[in-house]
């Protein structure tokens, strides 16, 4: 906490009152235009996002929903090798998907 105010005091120094209002002016100012142009800075940062990293289409969202039921069934089966009846029943449920 010392060190904060040590440095406060070396910059305050040389600083006049008015010179120190035009920084917290501007300060203000800049926090104020942030705000204002909120949504549109949000926009551009989505916008920038998907340029990274595009939304998948619909097609391949589905298949990769098929996918991972498609492992998760396999999953299933394998661990379920000590009952028979199990594994039957998820054959079952393989062969609908």
């Amino acid at each position: 906490m010392s060190s904060y105010i040590s440095v406060a005091q070396y910059i305050a120094q040389d600083m006049s009152v008015a010179e120190s209002l035009l920084i917290l002016l501007g300060c203000a100012m800049s926090v104020g235009i942030v705000f204002l142009f909120k949504p549109l800075l949000r926009g551009l940062a989505l916008a920038a996002l998907l340029m990274v990293r595009p939304k998948l289409s619909k097609e391949e969202r589905l298949q990769r929903r098929q996918m991972r039921d498609a492992m998760l069934l396999k999953r299933l089966m394998n661990s379920a090798e000590g009952s028979p009846s199990d594994a039957a029943e998820l054959r079952a449920l393989a062969a609908r998907a």
